[in-house]
């Protein structure tokens, strides 16, 4: 099968390229700070093709380069305390893959919008839970997260919010944050495949969207130490904004 054959029907061949390009940008936020991919992503490649399409296609290319990832983060989380919040999202999650199959892409996109809006101000406001942990908030934050997951794939920030102002180890805290999305991605899978969201179509996608994000979530990663983090923390910061401004729905016809 050529590459071509591997490209939706309704995507164009600009538009592809397009999608990988936005998926270099994101990786490599990704790989180099741990944040950022669904948040820069999602609303660039909303912009191009069916927010359906492209959400099904993140969950699918993140999913597979997380889950490497996944067996150490077993052995070194608090897997009950993680168990608690997954519950949540498994809640919540297919609550918000049914809004993303029954609205019109525009009215998701503003949606999506909202939500980049809103969780990048999370980021930047440098929010840390430092309460005391109660079963019934770890629920809710962990609803939240399933719901951002379940509509747009961007159910990160609340989470990492959470597990890094917690005083345990910062290994702990990245091994539930990983061990989280892993679960959560996995439920997310089972929502969309059973909601008809994950089609050939998008899994063939998948093979020229994913190894693009792979490699750039590793350049990312040799990037960290390289630079300054604050510095580039502040560039992905900038790059979501941009994100969010350059994908509004509003400015169809007049940059698109």
């Amino acid at each position: 099968m050529t590459l071509s054959g591997l490209i939706p029907s309704e995507v164009s061949t600009g538009a592809a390229i397009a999608i990988c390009l936005f998926a270099f940008i994101a990786g490599t936020s990704r790989g180099f700070s741990g944040f950022g991919a669904a948040l820069i992503f999602m609303p660039l490649a909303s912009s191009v093709a069916a927010p359906r399409l492209v959400a099904a296609l993140l969950l699918i290319i993140d999913f597979v380069s997380a889950a490497p990832l996944v067996p150490n983060a077993w052995r070194e989380a608090d897997r009950k305390a993680t168990a608690i919040m997954v519950l949540g999202s498994a809640v919540s999650i297919p609550i918000g893959t049914y809004f993303l199959t029954r609205l019109d892409p525009v009215t998701t996109r503003w949606i999506l919008s909202a939500l980049v809006a809103a969780l990048l101000l999370l980021l930047l406001s440098g929010w840390r839970y430092r309460g005391k942990d109660h079963a019934a908030l770890s629920v809710a934050i962990g609803g939240v997260s399933g719901f951002c997951s379940g509509i747009a794939q961007t159910g990160g920030p609340p989470i990492v919010g959470y597990w890094l102002g917690r005083p345990i180890p910062a290994k702990v805290a990245r091994a539930n944050i990983l061990l989280f999305f892993g679960a959560s991605g996995l439920f997310g899978a089972i929502s969309y495949a059973a909601s008809g969201l994950i089609t050939a179509q998008a899994l063939g996608f998948s093979l020229i969207v994913g190894p693009v994000y792979a490699v750039a979530i590793w350049l990312g990663a040799r990037l960290f130490g390289r630079a300054s983090e604050k510095l580039f923390r502040a560039i992905c910061y900038a790059l979501i904004a941009a994100a969010l401004i350059i994908g509004l729905p509003a400015l169809d016809g007049v940059i698109r």
